[in-house]
């Protein structure tokens, strides 16, 4: 019977750890990596879409708004572009890390959105144009969430942090609805 080692943990894999050190180029992509990353990949590069898609539409409210009575609408159409621009970083960043590309084609952004571009002129139809298109992230947010399961906790973790702030979106929007 063999003896433990006392200052390594039980079930830590020593090789893999080796491996992971010796193969440099592919960053923090290692042996272990269980998910698809083809797969993963092609699904943040569809939220990046959907992401930049959202800044535009948000960009637009926030200039094409008017009205004294409308100016904290106003504000809050910024504040979730900036938000939506800090999402689109993080998606890109996470699909460097995959030894992926970031894929901000101007072209074919629309056609890999989930969400939907809007040129409503009143600020009610902005709201509810902002507000369905939260709601269709959250619901692509969960999926991708769910098909990654545990296979990559690190784009799960990302996922989930940023559906949580399209929630706080959706709350945002219902709210200033009439």
């Amino acid at each position: 019977m063999a003896e433990s080692n006392p200052t390594q943990p039980a079930g830590i894999d020593r090789e893999a750890i080796r491996a992971a050190a010796r193969n440099m180029e592919d960053g923090p992509v290692t042996a272990g990596y269980k998910g698809d990353r083809t797969a993963v990949i092609k699904m943040l590069n569809d939220a990046l879409a959907t992401e930049l898609v959202c800044v535009l539409r948000y960009k637009r409210h926030y200039y094409t708004v008017s009205g004294l009575q409308n100016g904290p609408i106003k504000a809050e159409f910024l504040e979730h572009a900036q938000q939506e621009q800090e999402h689109a970083d993080s998606l890109a960043e996470r699909i460097i890390q995959l030894n992926g590309q970031p894929d901000f084609n101007p072209a074919t952004l629309l056609e890999r959105s989930h969400a939907e571009y809007d040129a409503s002129e009143d600020v009610q139809a902005m709201i509810r144009a902002n507000l369905i298109a939260e709601r269709v992230a959250i619901e692509s947010y969960r999926q991708m969430i769910e098909q990654i399961g545990d296979t990559d906790p690190t784009t799960r973790h990302l996922l989930i942090s940023i559906m949580a702030v399209e929630e706080e979106h959706a709350d945002d929007m219902r709210d200033l609805l009439e």
